[in-house]
């Protein structure tokens, strides 16, 4: 039988300030994916920050705390050129949606995790579809294409996150 397990109790965790610090900047760096070059005629590229930053607060609760989204929104507002406040508002209310959900569901599974990720990714690009784009504008079967590959990018986020929690260990 092999073993699929790697428990290694002894093994060199990271140090206690870069393993607070790498949720941070895996949400940076989701953020920033928005900024690589990418020519398309419709925008299906997912808020990776937001996925992030969602995964991190669904599987690794205590990973960032609860007034992170809205510096870490900050970040994703400059480096995505949305206006300035949206994605702080819209990342600070999906947090507080969770904080209110997990006060009613005391156990999750991964189903009821994708699921509360589903609709805080489809909020939060509706709403910011709302703030950003005129309402004139013929958007909506885009908007509908991106919360689609963003709720499908779901399990993939979660499996690299899981990977880096992991990997980070256990700060002192």
């Amino acid at each position: 039988m092999v073993e699929t397990v790697s428990y290694r109790p002894f093994a060199k965790a990271l140090p206690p300030g870069r393993a607070r610090a790498l949720p941070w900047a895996t949400v940076i760096a989701g953020s920033m994916v928005t900024a690589v070059p990418v020519v398309a005629s419709l925008p299906l590229l997912p808020p990776f920050g937001l996925l992030m930053l969602l995964t991190w607060r669904l599987l690794a609760r205590f990973a960032l705390r609860p007034w992170a989204a809205a510096p870490l929104g900050l970040v994703d507002d400059l480096v995505s050129g949305q206006p300035l406040g949206s994605a702080m508002l819209l990342w600070s209310a999906c947090f507080l949606v969770i904080d209110l959900i997990e006060q009613r569901l005391v156990f999750r599974d991964f189903w009821q995790d994708w699921l509360i990720a589903a609709g805080a990714l489809a909020f939060c690009l509706v709403v910011g579809r709302l703030i950003a784009v005129p309402i004139g504008a013929h958007v909506d079967w885009a908007i509908l294409a991106q919360v689609g590959i963003s709720i499908l990018l779901f399990p993939t986020s979660a499996r690299l996150v899981a990977w880096i929690d992991r990997k980070r260990g256990t700060p002192a």
